[in-house]
């Protein structure tokens, strides 16, 4: 069996969460935004929202499903990302009302990725939303 190459998978499953933001009508803000030690996968924009979409990808033999491995650290790592991003960028800006933080799991299959999308599935305790 080939080696996967995760950065290219991790990647390609961003370029197709983009996509599918793109097609319902969200500006893509940002891709692999950093604030300080922390990163962001996309931050997206529908009219006074913005999102934080947090994308995950899982292979056939993976323990956990690619939405039971947003627990513990990885929730307060994007809870404490949209408290910065608020605070940094948003907070002061009334064109936007609301900051929500998805989870887009994303399976490859022969006939092209398989987005599964789960718009509010984490609170960030911003104060916006």
């Amino acid at each position: 069996m080939p080696a996967v190459d995760k950065q290219l998978v991790a990647r390609r499953a961003e370029d197709a969460v983009a996509r599918y933001l793109e097609r319902r009508g969200f500006a893509i803000v940002a891709r692999n935004l950093r604030l300080g030690h922390l990163e962001l996968d996309i931050v997206a924009r529908l009219a006074d929202l913005v999102v934080i979409v947090e994308v995950r990808t899982r292979g056939a033999g993976a323990l956990t499903t690619a939405h039971g491995s947003v627990l513990g650290p990885k929730r307060r790592h994007l809870q404490r990302a949209a408290a910065r991003l608020w605070a940094r960028r948003y907070r002061h800006d009334r064109s936007v009302s609301r900051l929500r933080i998805d989870v887009a799991a994303v399976v490859f299959t022969p006939d092209g990725p398989r987005i599964d999308y789960v718009p509010a599935a984490l609170r960030h305790g911003t104060g916006a939303g």
